[in-house]
């Protein structure tokens, strides 16, 4: 393993400083070792510690968890304070600690980010998202699920910059209306994959409108989107005939009659048939599932 070659190598035999930083080191070495195991090498000497500031600053991608538990402030700035080439940004649930100051200069100095996860990071503010425009044009995924402060105008401003979008995770932004989600619909007609679940401001012409404008739509998450009902649903299988997944859990006005025409394509959907629901209740009230032979 890269880790057992570092220690092994000792200035008798050569010594893995010697290699090539940037040709060998970083993108064929260090890339394979976790990145809290590369953060305690930079306690083995000064050369060592240039080595990972050097790795620091030519890392792709930057995902938070694989540090483990809540790193400090101070560390996450110093991480990422020299990096102008990340390419994925994944700090899910950092809400203890992230807030706009130590956020918008990583995304002001990175134009080449393609993915951002900032689930659950609720102390940030709408000017992350109008960062996120402005210096990301080719941004393709972003979550912002749980990030309640997202509100329209930042998200038009989205729309406006961001038209390579395939993927946006809008779970529980609960100040967007069905307007903002239409508008970041007709600017971003590549999306394949949407979640507008856990918001009850979301309706009919929410969903009407992304299933005209998003002809390569392959997953539509919305789950407990009380205001959705059947005509949009049958909007929906008409207008996307590349839809894989739908989820319709707790869209209590959703019903059968829309969800077959689905079914029937092969659709995966979250809410079983009403005859299979009816079995799985019997099941649990008698202890067993009768064979039931229909003919129709």
């Amino acid at each position: 393993a890269p880790w057992h070659l570092m220690m092994s190598l000792t200035p008798s035999r050569g010594c893995l400083l010697d290699l090539p930083w940037e040709d060998i080191l970083v993108p064929h070495i260090l890339c394979h070792l976790p990145l809290q195991q590369l953060l305690s090498l930079q306690r083995v000497s000064k050369s060592f510690q240039s080595l990972i500031q050097l790795y620091l600053a030519n890392m792709r991608c930057f995902d938070s968890s694989q540090i483990g538990p809540p790193i400090p402030r101070a560390a996450f700035v110093n991480l990422l304070k020299d990096n102008e080439v990340l390419q994925q940004l994944v700090l899910q649930n950092c809400s203890d600690w992230l807030t706009d100051r130590e956020l918008l200069p990583i995304i002001g100095q990175n134009h080449h980010l393609h993915q951002i996860q900032l689930k659950g990071c609720a102390q940030l503010s709408r000017h992350v998202l109008v960062t996120i425009s402005l210096s990301c044009p080719n941004l393709r995924q972003l979550s912002l699920a749980h990030c309640e402060w997202v509100d329209s105008l930042s998200l038009r401003s989205l729309a406006d910059h961001c038209k390579a979008l395939e993927a946006v995770d809008l779970t529980a932004c609960r100040q967007l209306k069905d307007e903002a989600i239409c508008y970041l619909v007709q600017k971003c007609s590549r999306l394949k994959s949407l979640s507008l679940a856990v918001n009850a401001n979301v309706g009919d012409m929410a969903v009407e409108e992304v299933a005209k404008c998003c002809p390569e739509l392959e997953h539509l998450d919305l789950t407990g989107c009380l205001r959705v009902k059947n005509d949009s649903i049958r909007v929906l299988a008409e207008y996307c005939p590349k839809l894989r997944s739908l989820k319709v859990k707790h869209c209590h006005n959703v019903a059968e009659s829309s969800l077959s025409i689905l079914r029937s394509r092969g659709v995966e959907l979250d809410v079983e048939p009403p005859l299979q629901r009816a079995l799985v209740l019997l099941q649990d009230v008698v202890g067993f599932a009768p064979f039931i032979n229909l003919q129709i």
